[in-house]
């Protein structure tokens, strides 16, 4: 079994993955817009555009997205996407990137757990953690 985020836009979905694909270093599987969807004709024009199902592998990781219709979207809320890094300065360049016109909950730091560790949600609205564990 493999769990693999689904994560929910309100029409930035594409722009996010593109951000996620430098950013994180994964490569775009699939980027499949509502206009090529079986019956196109059925499609919104207005959602033509949007994501239907976005699919990007990072190492042997999957992180799945899509851009939901007005009336099934809720911002997110409940969980964080968490990121396990081996170094420091690994930290530090991911929370450098996320944060960026994002909104910082814990700002980059030491803890008791980690050498550095964050809580950010970034400029899609998405939570991030991100965290490099202490191993010595």
């Amino acid at each position: 079994m493999q769990i693999n985020p689904y994560l929910h836009f309100d029409g930035g979905c594409e722009a996010a993955f593109r951000f996620y694909e430098q950013c994180l270093g994964g490569k775009i599987q699939m980027l499949l817009k509502h206009s090529e969807s079986p019956e196109p004709q059925h499609v919104p024009e207005a959602w033509r555009n949007t994501v239907m199902h976005a699919r990007m592998t990072i190492g042997d990781q999957v992180l799945l997205g899509a851009d939901c219709p007005p009336e099934y979207y809720h911002k997110p809320a409940g969980f964080y996407v968490s990121l396990d890094v081996a170094t420091p300065a690994e930290a530090r360049r991911l929370y450098d990137a996320l944060a960026q016109d994002g909104e910082v909950t814990m700002p980059l730091q030491r803890t008791f757990w980690s050498a550095s560790f964050a809580m950010l949600r970034d400029r899609f609205g998405i939570p991030w953690m991100i965290n490099c564990t202490v191993t010595a």
